[in-house]
């Protein structure tokens, strides 16, 4: 078999060096023709990169900053987009060289390829050496001005204490809404919150929407305008109201609005806020929900509030109506706890003297009461309302009392620390700006010190004895809680290990070991269904990232 005729290859020598190589459209061999052609020739070497210290952010061209971590895709991205004549090659290969992390500098290595003649591609390897500029993104730099923001909302309430903030508090830091917040101020009445853009600040007021019953307005105020590029800078204003209504208020409704809902008394009691407010009847046990939309069709106040409230001692307690998941109807004999010179005295002693100050009243709260329990009411044979609706009910059908949650006096005397506490906001005040920061309200709006505590105990309170309340907010352990100690326990114990190190005895000991019997006995409770915190509740206290400074909120107990 005849094999095909080999094709006869033409050599000939390279113009510069004279080795022997295949013909090409410049007669240059690789070398030579790397060392007369730069390919990487139009690219710069050196150039910068612009970094916010702040938000750890680049600037992406042109006007875009971008979170990128060191050495990451978005980095080389952000590099390479800085480069010009880029797009006249083709780009094969890039990746960082590694450099010190102080060292302000950032290298690339890059690998190209580009026809030079025709039919002939050449590549080159080559790097590239950013310089890091520190500056400020947009963002940043309104937050260093303080006065400079894009939206504001404003959130009021027109009560005379401050227990629907601090519970707002908590469900903004349980569900992270304060993140995009620039800072927060104390007003009269309420709180402002800022924000960079006006997303952030809608986003807020949906927040807000969904966890109390509120109405809202909007307003922006024009800046500057420029009639070139038909483009304005505006800021808005977004105003919150939330009803003016808390939990345990007493309230008389209209009785058009009454009649609506069910022909239900015009006297409630409100049992709980959410998006709406939840109402019962105290003395038929009958339950309704009024909306936002509703309520500000036709507004009401309040007829009494917590402060209002007066102790009193209960005498018997009888169930005689239906139950309705923790409420139970009971008709009870009370007596107001002042009416007696000493707190001790007992139920016969009180039924033989001051019969005129036994009050029988019919109430929601039979299944908690017990005879001998002191109870929070609204003393209504005692007081005067200004209210219209008020003034037009039957006086006959008007309870002298109406009780509204069980205490415990016993217990609450002993100022025992609790286990448990509770995060802040930090915010900015308009006076004062030295004194400690014990929480997000503080001493604004014309208000003293000691009523801030008094609010702050009421709504610690308020936690502790209702678990629904409790579980929608963060609680964090304190100090010997994950021991499951009792408040004297704990103490003692702390105590006789003091003394244990002082004396150089070993710590690996129980506790049982270490603390004398007399003080290993719990101390005497004063109420035994006063409501413990349990310790599956509580959370250990990791540093969450808040607004401005890590403000965390001192126990008031």
């Amino acid at each position: 078999m005849e094999l095909p005729p080999m094709t006869a290859v033409h050599r000939v020598l390279c113009a510069d060096c004279g080795v022997v190589i295949e013909p090409n459209s410049a007669n240059l061999c690789i070398n030579c023709l790397r060392n007369s052609v730069d390919i990487t020739e139009g690219i710069p070497k050196q150039s910068s990169v612009s970094y916010c210290r702040n938000c750890d952010r680049f600037l992406s061209p042109p006007t875009q900053w971008t979170l990128a971590a060191p050495e990451s895709r978005e980095l080389l991205a952000i590099c390479l987009k800085k480069l010009k004549g880029l797009n006249k090659v083709r780009l094969v290969d890039a990746g960082f060289i590694w450099t010190e992390p102080h060292s302000k500098r950032l290298k690339v290595k890059l690998t190209i390829q580009k026809e030079v003649f025709t039919s002939t591609i050449l590549q080159q390897i080559f790097q590239v050496e950013y310089i890091v500029q520190h500056g400020q993104c947009p963002d940043c730099t309104r937050l260093a001005a303080k006065n400079t923001w894009k939206a504001m909302v404003q959130v009021r309430q027109k009560v005379p204490h401050k227990r629907t903030f601090l519970f707002l508090e908590q469900l903004i830091l349980k569900h992270g809404a304060q993140k995009d917040t620039i800072s927060v101020k104390e007003v009269k009445d309420g709180l402002d919150f800022f924000y960079a853009q006006r997303s952030h600040a809608i986003r807020m007021t949906e927040f807000l929407a969904g966890v109390v019953p509120v109405r809202t307005k909007s307003s922006e105020q024009l800046l500057s305008m420029d009639t070139q590029s038909n483009t304005a800078n505006f800021k808005f204003t977004y105003s919150v109201e939330i009803i003016p209504i808390c939990k345990d208020d007493l309230i008389c409704l209209p009785l058009k609005q009454a009649r609506s809902l069910g022909n239900i008394s015009q006297l409630l009691v409100c049992t709980r806020v959410g998006n709406s407010v939840h109402f019962v009847d105290p003395s038929t046990l009958q339950t309704c929900e009024i909306t936002s939309p509703i309520y500000w069709r036709a507004p009401f106040d309040s007829l009494a509030v917590v402060t209002d409230l007066v102790e009193f001692i209960v005498l018997d307690v009888e169930l005689s109506g239906p139950t309705r998941g923790k409420l139970a109807l009971a008709d009870a004999q009370v007596a107001p706890l002042n009416s007696f010179g000493s707190q001790n005295t007992n139920d016969m002693d009180m039924m033989d003297g001051n019969t005129d100050k036994i009050y029988h009243t019919r109430t929601h709260l039979g299944g908690i009461l017990q005879p001998g329990d002191t109870a929070l009411g609204y003393y209504l044979s005692r007081s005067n309302f200004n209210s219209d609706e008020f003034a037009t009910l039957d006086p006959d059908r008007i309870p002298d009392v109406i009780l509204i949650k069980k205490t415990y006096p016993t217990r609450r005397k002993k100022n025992k620390p609790r286990a448990w506490r509770l995060k802040s906001m930090a915010k900015e005040v308009e006076e004062d700006t030295q004194t400690d920061k014990k929480g997000m309200i503080g001493k604004m709006g014309g208000r003293d010190q000691k009523k801030v505590e008094q609010d702050y105990e009421l709504f610690l309170r308020d936690l502790e004895e209702d678990p629904e309340m409790r579980s929608a907010v963060n609680l964090y352990k304190t100090e010997g809680a994950g021991a499951g100690l009792s408040g004297g326990k704990s103490r003692a114990l702390k105590k006789a290990r003091k003394a244990a190190q002082a004396t150089g005895q070993q710590m690996d000991m129980d506790d049982e070991d270490i603390l004398p019997e007399t003080e290993m006995e719990d101390e005497p409770e004063g109420e035994a269904d006063f409501p413990e915190v349990k310790l599956d509740e509580l959370l250990d206290d990791f540093d969450d990232l808040t607004i401005g400074d890590e403000a965390e909120t001192d126990e008031l107990a």
